[in-house]
């Protein structure tokens, strides 16, 4: 087993692009990379603590290799936007790529000049590359938050921009209930 951590904006929104696919083992919704010790949601939406908003996928490299992991989380996202993703703006929802070890950022960075250069967007892509560093759980109403709240999350979701964008990049509809 192996770790995989993606900053994708809005952790919710993050969660069901991974979910129920051979070798992905479990996600959880957390927060990373701030300066704050045990940070609550209502610090980190207030873009005070220094953390970003993220999942940490625990999956087997044998059925899921982290390259698919990789494909998919850009597809996820607009990896042009350094103020936030979609409707969620601010520091808090800005993309990151943690790495857990080497391996792993030298596949990130070669997947982030790759898709620079594919020419998919006119912008500078700006997803950072950082060294995992200690995870924070997310309050549980948070987890499987789209499960939870199935109404709420599909509104926010098709509201914030993401699928819509998601459609005109990448060419596939990226959520069905």
């Amino acid at each position: 087993m192996e770790w995989a951590t993606f900053a994708g904006g809005c952790f919710w929104c993050m969660v069901t692009p991974f979910e129920e696919l051979p070798g992905i083992l479990g996600i959880e919704s957390g927060y990373m990379g701030g300066h704050t010790e045990n940070p609550v949601y209502e610090e980190v939406k207030k873009g005070t603590t220094g953390h970003l908003e993220i999942v940490r996928i625990a999956f087997d490299p044998a059925v899921f290799p982290y390259e698919r992991l990789l494909e998919l989380y850009w597809a996820q996202i607009d990896p042009t936007d350094d103020g936030g993703q979609f409707h969620d703006r601010g520091s808090q929802y800005r993309t990151a790529i943690f790495y857990h070890n080497e391996r792993q950022r030298e596949l990130a960075e070669r997947s982030r000049s790759d898709l620079a250069a594919s020419g998919r967007f006119d912008r500078p892509i700006v997803t950072a590359i950082r060294p995992a560093e200690r995870f924070y759980p997310a309050e549980e109403y948070h987890q499987n938050y789209h499960r939870k709240n199935p109404r709420h999350y599909k509104e926010d979701r098709e509201k914030s921009g993401r699928d819509a964008f998601i459609r005109r990049h990448w060419g596939y509809e990226p959520y069905k209930d």
